[in-house]
């Protein structure tokens, strides 16, 4: 073979390499993007928990949350990021709240 020609065999197997390298490194920035939403997610979670604690003056676990959201069909995130300081309580929280507190 003369010099500078290119084996097809390498030439296909070199864009085979890239595409995989490829394929991993979309793969790592997606599973980064998942990280950070959840990272994102707990941190909301945890200020609302202290809002409704102090709030209420009452121990707060995420079972609280995740129940008012589940009985009205929220997802977490929404709910969490309706609860505020210096606002009122969501009434889907403030429905499971009240129930708790009569039972």
């Amino acid at each position: 073979m003369p010099e500078g020609d290119i084996e097809v065999g390498t030439l296909q197997d070199a864009s085979a390499a890239v595409a995989r390298l490829l394929a991993v490194t979309h793969a790592s920035y997606e599973r980064r993007a998942q990280l950070e939403h959840a990272l994102e997610s707990r941190i909301a979670i945890e200020q609302a928990k202290g809002i409704v604690a102090e709030r209420y003056g009452i121990d707060v676990d995420e079972d609280l949350i995740r129940r008012a959201a589940r009985s009205h069909r929220m997802k977490i995130y929404d709910l969490v990021g309706a609860i505020r300081p210096g606002q009122e309580t969501p009434p889907e929280l403030a429905a499971v709240i009240a129930a708790d507190r009569h039972v």
